[in-house]
C-alpha cells in the first residue's frame, strides 16, 4: 500500500503554519511538524484530534542551523522524503535603526525569516532533485514588495525571501522540483492581532490555507493571497517615491520589541 504524501511545515505551532497543517491533514496527507516548542505542538496536534500515526513533531529553532537541518534529516530517516516542504516560520517586529538595540532585532529577523528558510530547505534540495519531484514552498509577504516605515527588518527580510526563492526556483526546476513563493496579505493570526493600523482584505487562517494549498498543488511559482492585496502591492510599487512617502506619512508603525 502506497503511503500518503508527506508535508513538512515549520512554524507549525500557531497562525498560518497551524492552518496549513490542518488543511494538509484534511486532504489526507501525513505531517512533519516543526516548532521551537515541541511539547506544545504535540499537545495542540492531539487536541485537534490528529491521528498519532499521521504526524510527527520535530523540535527545532530555525535560527539554529544545526538544529533545523538535523530536524530535516531526521524527518527523512523517520518518515521518508517529503513531497512538500513549507518554510513558514517567521517573526515580525518593528524596528528603529536609530536605536542601537534594534540592530539585534534586525539580525534575529534575518536569521529567522531568510537564513532559517534556507536551512529548512537545505536537507531536502539534493534528495528531491535526485528523485525528480517535490515542492519547496517559501512563505514571503506582500510587505516584501515595498518598504514601510518602521517595518525595515520585516519588509527587507521578506523582499530577500522573494528573491531567494526566485533564485532557488531556477536552480531546481531542471530537476523537476518546483519552488513556490506564497506572499500572504493580512491573515488573522497572533502576529497580526497586535498591529495598530488598518489591515484591508483580512483573511481567516483557514481561508488562506485553502488558497495556499491549491496554489502549491498547482506548482504556481508565485502567488499573492488574497489576490486583492496583490493588486494593492503592485499599485504601491508603481507609485513615484514622493507620492508613496506622502501617503505613508504619519501611518502607525509596527510595535517594537519593548512594546
Amino acid at each position: 500500500m502506497t503511503a500518503a504524501p508527506l508535508a513538512y511545515i515549520t512554524g507549525a505551532s500557531s497562525g498560518i503554519g497551524q492552518a496549513l497543517a490542518l488543511r494538509y491533514y484534511s486532504a489526507g496527507w501525513r505531517l512533519a511538524l516543526v516548532a521551537r516548542r515541541g511539547d506544545a505542538l504535540r499537545d495542540w496536534a492531539r487536541g485537534a484530534a490528529l491521528d498519532d500515526e499521521r504526524f510527527a513533531v520535530y523540535a527545532a529553532d530555525v535560527r539554529d542551523v544545526a538544529a533545523i537541518t538535523g530536524a530535516g534529516r531526521q524527518c527523512v530517516a523517520d518518515q521518508g522524503l517529503p513531497d512538500v516542504v513549507i518554510a513558514n516560520a517567521g517573526i515580525s517586529v518593528g524596528v528603529d535603526t536609530a536605536d542601537e538595540a534594534d540592530l539585534e532585532v534586525i539580525r534575529a529577523t534575518y536569521e529567522t525569516n531568510l537564513l532559517g528558510m534556507a536551512a529548512t530547505f537545505q536537507p531536502f534540495v539534493a534528495p528531491m532533485c535526485r528523485r525528480g519531484s517535490g515542492r519547496l514552498v517559501g512563505v514571503a509577504s506582500v510587505a516584501g514588495i515595498r518598504g514601510l516605515p518602521g517595518h525595515a527588518a520585516y519588509c527587507s527580510s521578506k523582499a530577500a525571501v522573494i528573491s531567494y526563492c526566485e533564485s532557488l526556483r531556477g536552480e531546481c526546476r531542471p530537476h523537476g522540483v518546483r519552488v513556490v513563493t506564497i506572499s500572504p496579505g493580512y491573515v488573522d493570526t497572533p502576529l497580526t492581532q497586535r498591529n495598530r493600523y488598518p489591515m484591508p482584505f483580512m483573511m481567516t487562517g483557514a481561508a488562506f490555507a485553502d488558497r495556499a494549498f491549491r496554489a502549491i498543488e498547482a506548482g504556481t511559482s508565485y502567488r499573492v493571497i488574497p489576490w486583492q492585496m496583490g493588486v494593492v502591492a503592485k499599485l504601491m510599487r508603481l507609485l513615484p517615491d514622493p507620492l508613496f512617502d506622502r501617503l505613508l506619512a504619519g501611518r502607525p508603525r509596527k510595535r517594537r520589541r519593548h512594546e
